[in-house]
């Protein structure tokens, strides 16, 4: 055992391209792993670069200078978030409030529901088993309650927190985008030369991350303007709450969709009952996620999703248990990065064959 492990060190890291990879990922996880809650600004204003640098390219083609085009560009955007937060959050709050207000009568109703179940199907379901459902039920409610208290009180603490990073994250945002050059060469400075396999994996996942975030702000867009719609010509209450989190589920690849089921289908539930106007709205929502699923994801992520769906899976559970909204956030990327690292120290031993023979390694 210990020579087949010692002939696998030799193999795969004997080269120092493959040591400084190593090293360069032990340490990135390291610093995530201990100090990801510190550099959470830095994390956020990562992906608004990643998000704006395109735009500032295309600009950059049209301004004099670098510098002019960022300023324009971050101020659309900024203008762009304001009137978001103006317009759509109020509506939000507002729904959200009147949807917990109301949430009591609904769970009364759910236990009417419940409760005559052992009448209508007696030789499916039992009276006791109802009880046991409901109490169960209960339970999980109340506790959800508590989560949402502290969760609240909590976060209280963590306001001022906030507004620092709201003025912090757009002047990170400015400088990554108007000193790229710069920044990009002192982070090579700091590497080791020997960096021929960085430079493989990072040329293969710069593009992808780029996209990938670019298509799922995108995806977030679409999905969640189309669920409003819909629901909305459905004259289904709480439209625009659902439509958020309908777009907002897109995050956690297959899971979220099936989390989003739960409100919609309850709401839709209480509202219509179980008669046709429910089923139309469950149907309307399948279509919308076959959709998002079939033809809007292969659309925006044809390079970034070329995984299996067990692979997507595993890496939610593994990258989001590790570093949370993140990880969830980051898990397809993340996913491709390992598969990315798996083909680089894969096809190490051929390219130093090659250079071998041609007499450069």
């Amino acid at each position: 055992m210990f020579d087949i492990v010692k002939a696998w060190y030799q193999n795969k890291f004997s080269d120092p391209h493959s040591v400084t990879l190593l090293l360069m990922l032990i340490a990135s996880v390291a610093m995530l792993y201990f100090f990801g809650p510190f550099v959470v600004p830095v994390l956020i204003a990562l992906v608004i670069a990643y998000l704006l640098d395109w735009p500032v390219n295309r600009l950059q083609k049209f301004v004099p200078n670098r510098t002019l085009a960022t300023t324009l560009v971050i101020l659309l955007f900024v203008g762009l978030c304001l009137a978001m937060l103006l317009g759509i959050v109020p509506v939000l709050w507002q729904q959200t409030s009147n949807l917990l207000q109301e949430s009591p009568h609904m769970i009364e109703q759910g236990k009417a529901f419940l409760l005559h179940l052992p009448e209508e199907y007696p030789t499916l379901i039992s009276a006791e088993q109802v009880k046991v459902l409901v109490s169960s039920v209960e339970a999980k409610v109340f506790e959800l309650g508590q989560m949402l208290v502290s969760v609240s009180l909590t976060s209280l603490k963590d306001v001022v927190a906030w507004l620092i990073y709201l003025i912090l994250v757009p002047l990170l945002v400015f400088f990554m985008l108007k000193d790229k050059a710069v920044l990009t060469r002192g982070i090579e400075a700091m590497i080791p030369k020997e960096r021929r396999l960085i430079t493989q994996v990072w040329s293969e996942m710069d593009h992808q991350i780029m996209n990938y975030i670019r298509g799922k702000v995108f995806e977030i867009g679409i999905v969640g303007s189309v669920s409003f719609v819909a629901f909305s010509i459905l004259d289904l209450r709480y439209s625009a709450l659902l439509g958020a989190l309908v777009g907002l589920s897109v995050l956690i690849p297959f899971v979220g969709a099936a989390l989003v089921t739960i409100p919609v289908a309850a709401v839709a539930m209480f509202q219509f009952g179980i008669e046709a106007q429910f089923w139309t709205v469950v149907i309307v929502y399948g279509v919308i996620q076959a959709l998002d699923g079939n033809v809007l994801v292969p659309l925006l992520f044809s390079e970034a999703v070329d995984l299996n769906p067990v692979y997507i899976i595993v890496a939610v559970l593994f990258f989001g248990g590790l570093w949370g909204f993140w990880g969830v956030f980051f898990a397809i990327p993340l996913a491709s990065l390992v598969k990315a690292l798996v083909n680089a120290w894969s096809t190490q031993r051929v390219d130093d064959k090659t250079e071998i023979e041609k007499g450069t390694l």
